[in-house]
């Protein structure tokens, strides 16, 4: 469960960085802009979805927000994307890289996490040897007819 809300804050640092730099002129960028604001929107559902939904696609979900997010700045840095030109220069690009590889790892991790523990067959008492079992009366019920 940590391992989830790790990845949530993750989620959510990128989008607080985002909204930041949206908030503070890339919302005029003509096709950066608004992707910058979808980037908000899906990462503050995915940080819900990885709280609220206890499914290995919450975990895939941040880890390809993560990769997604970070592999378009990768490329505005290196060759351009749509005709914006970044720079790795900064504290809320390097802090916003970092929250995107926490999003990939700890996303990847929550992917591989078992999603209910208490139910596996180790866990529970009838599934030890000589564990003594409470039989429940709807179990003892026999029928008169055989």
């Amino acid at each position: 469960m940590t391992l989830r809300f790790l990845a949530a804050v993750a989620v959510l640092t990128s989008v607080a960085i985002h909204l930041t730099l949206w908030f503070q002129g890339m919302r005029s960028v003509h096709v950066i802009g608004p992707a910058f604001l979808l980037n908000a929107a899906g990462g503050l559902v995915i940080a819900v979805l990885l709280v609220r939904w206890h499914h290995p696609g919450a975990g895939v979900l941040a880890a390809c927000f993560g990769m997604a997010t970070l592999g378009a700045f990768t490329l505005a840095s290196t060759i351009g994307l749509f005709g914006d030109h970044e720079r790795w220069t900064g504290v809320s690009v390097f802090a916003a890289a970092t929250a995107e590889i926490v999003a990939i790892v700890t996303g990847l991790a929550t992917m591989l996490e078992d999603p209910q523990p208490e139910a596996r067959p180790e866990a529970r008492p009838e599934a030890r040897p000589g564990a003594a079992v409470a039989q429940s009366p709807v179990g003892s019920y026999r029928s008169e007819r055989a």
